[in-house]
């Protein structure tokens, strides 16, 4: 079983606009046997996105990220003690500290990770999935 998980705009497009991502991340995000993941950054970062007006998000974003993960399959992939090692471990050009979560969880979890991040795909520490 493979197992993903979603960078912030791969979570919020497939629930918001499913076109933009590949017909194969498409896939992958409805197929039954892939595992899906989010990290608590990511519903950080969505919610934010939400509160900046970038993706209308009713009634307001919390509820909206709340009723989105009730109504979702996915697994949470929680920020813990490695991770936040790894976060700063990383001897990678990454200074946005929201992707080198992502980046450490990839690793602490052995995911791969679905991203449109050029930056991200660039990054030959994890296996990544190109979203778009």
């Amino acid at each position: 079983m493979k197992s993903f998980l979603l960078d912030t705009h791969v979570w919020v497009w497939s629930l918001v606009e499913p076109k933009r991502l590949s017909p194969k991340v498409r896939n992958t995000l409805e197929d039954e046997k892939a595992e899906l993941f989010l990290s608590p950054i990511t519903l950080w970062e969505a919610i934010l996105l939400g509160e900046r007006g970038k993706v209308e998000m009713k009634p307001d974003p919390v509820q909206w990220v709340r009723d989105r993960l009730l109504a979702s399959p996915l697994r949470e992939a929680p920020i813990n003690c490695e991770i936040a090692i790894q976060s700063r471990a990383l001897n990678l050009q990454l200074q946005d500290p929201a992707d080198r979560f992502l980046v450490a969880t990839a690793i602490v979890f052995n995911l791969t990770l679905i991203t449109a991040d050029q930056t991200l795909l660039k990054c030959r520490t994890i296996s990544c999935l190109k979203a778009t």
